[in-house]
């Protein structure tokens, strides 16, 4: 499903009107009626409904819905921010209507709507464009409408919400249902913005369809997703589905390299073999059973000695198809020089995680030096680290810090966390809607690194590997939480749901994180 900002909504919109001839006139008639259908489908025994009006167009889009509800049977109070004669153009237009049919249209002047027994609150004050804090009247009035026991639906995005960030420009409504324009907001499709939408319906208002399908913003979909999934041919063997070789582990932490290897199993590849410091080899082989293993030279510190890269491109050599390296390696001195070496003169599609991006984050450009270029899978406090700011400064601009990072370094950029971000070297961002809160547990990380180097080995291209990856993980932790409830699940639980995850994709024929109205 294609996204858009403020900006290509501005410009959606202009271009609507001046190049397809489509009268914004007819615009609003189209959003409206699309808005009170589905106040009507999803509130169908409430009568009592109150619609309250900005300035703008948002307004206007508030008098058709109205206009609809009434004709519907409805009991509609008409409250607008600002005096009659002040409203322009087709807002005007549709204002006039209303008042022609003798809609009950109150001015507010400055005070609060009296909207006793209310069942449905339509919030039309504000729209997509807004670009500065909500203050004084119109604050009091959102956190009004938030503190009222009514249904709450905002017309196309919650009033006060960013459409870019997601995040509320001092106050925001909180709706149960935001019935948006086809193509969706961003900042509705990632957090905070989620959590304000509430239930999203996306509806198709002739906006004419060249105008929107080639945007770069893209929230995944079952059905984006099915069609990503190649069918596996009856008379294949475990040679067809590739060969992982996954560089992970140090003292300690051999758990992570077993969990990132038998992820690549559940994902579909035909073999994975996982290199390991001889320290911790015989840990590893005790642990696995189906996954292959190599034991590297390592250091006094039993990390990974540089010179064991000599040992890894002979094994790249050997007929792997792809390559995952950093979960539990540690960020020794002596792992620094083995690390560098490896992903600059290996020739396999690498899959970079944990420690790895630890240790490249002192110098990142040496993800310009891959032969292909290279997915990296950071969460948030890695993110920091390689963008050298702050954590918090990642998770309030998630979509703008990877996409910088993707276009400068060349790479593909998996930024984990609620609603992980996909960005690409040319500039495309995916939001991924899977998964849930459980998935806060420790291991899920290397999990997701094996699953997009094991779709990496089978052929998968980079881009392929990081939605389908993303997208997989995520939904195992969803199915997972119907049968088990909000935590105590583990990592190695959701690999053992990929199978299953993947089945689901192929069998689904209905999206589930938002809703479709025609």
């Amino acid at each position: 499903m294609k996204l858009s900002t403020k900006q290509i909504s501005r410009e959606i919109d202009r271009r609507t009107i001046e190049e397809f001839g489509v009268p914004g006139v007819v615009l609003m008639e189209n959003a409206g009626r699309a808005v009170a259908s589905v106040i009507l489908a999803e509130c169908p025994s409430a009568k009592k409904m109150a619609v309250i009006c900005g300035a703008g167009n948002n307004a206007g889009d508030g008098f058709v819905i109205a206009r609809h509800l009434i004709s519907s049977g409805k009991e509609i109070s008409v409250h607008i921010a600002e005096k009659k004669e002040r409203y322009r153009g087709d807002a005007k237009t549709n204002l006039d209507s209303l008042l022609e049919i003798g809609a009950d249209v109150r001015e507010l002047g400055g005070k609060l709507p009296r909207i006793k027994d209310t069942e449905v609150i339509v919030d039309a004050i504000f729209g997509t464009g807004l670009d500065r804090d909500v203050e004084g009247f119109y604050e009091k009035l959102i956190k009004f409408i938030n503190r009222q026991s009514a249904r709450r639906v905002s017309v196309d995005i919650p009033s006060g919400l960013d459409a870019d960030t997601g995040r509320p420009l001092g106050a925001a409504v909180q709706a149960d249902v935001t019935v948006t324009f086809a193509p969706a907001k961003l900042g509705m499709c990632i957090h905070p913005g989620v959590d304000y939408a509430g239930k999203l319906c996306v509806t198709d208002i002739t906006i004419p369809r060249p105008l929107w399908e080639n945007l770069p913003f893209e929230l995944l979909t079952f059905q984006k997703c099915r069609g990503l999934i190649k069918k596996r041919a009856a008379d294949s063997h475990k040679g067809t589905y590739g060969h992982l070789l996954v560089l992970a582990g140090s003292p300690g932490k051999s758990g992570a390299a077993v969990l990132s290897a038998e992820a690549a199993l559940r994902a579909g590849s035909g073999l994975v073999t996982l290199g390991v410091p001889r320290s911790i080899s015989s840990a590893v082989e005790e642990k696995t059973t189906e996954v292959m293993s190599v034991s590297l030279k390592d250091s006094k510190d039993g990390t990974l000695h540089p010179d064991a890269h000599e040992e890894v491109l002979r094994e790249l050599e050997g007929k792997k198809t792809a390559l995952a390296i950093g979960p539990g390696i540690s960020t020794s001195k002596s792992t620094g020089k083995f690390l560098e070496k490896v992903i600059t003169l290996c020739e396999v599609p690498v899959t970079l995680d944990a420690d790895a991006l630890n240790i490249i984050s002192k110098d990142p450009g040496v993800l310009k030096k891959t032969k292909v270029p290279a997915v990296i899978t950071p969460h948030p406090g890695e993110m920091a680290r390689l963008c050298g700011v702050r954590t918090k400064q990642v998770q309030d601009d998630r979509v703008g810090i990877s996409t910088r990072f993707s276009e400068k370094y060349g790479c593909y950029v998996v930024l984990k966390g609620a609603r992980t971000v996909v960005s690409t070297p040319d500039g495309e961002v995916f939001i991924n809607p899977t998964g849930n809160s459980a998935m806060a547990t420790a291991g899920t990380g290397d999990v997701l690194t094996g699953i997009i180097g094991g779709l990496a080995a089978q052929g998968y291209d980079p881009l392929q590997s990081c939605l389908l990856g993303v997208f997989l993980h995520g939904h195992a932790a969803d199915l997972l939480l119907e049968e088990t409830g909000t935590a105590g699940f583990t990592a190695s639980e959701i690999s053992r749901k990929i199978p299953a995850s993947r089945n689901s994709v192929i069998s689904s024929t209905e999206e589930r994180h938002f809703a479709t109205v025609r």
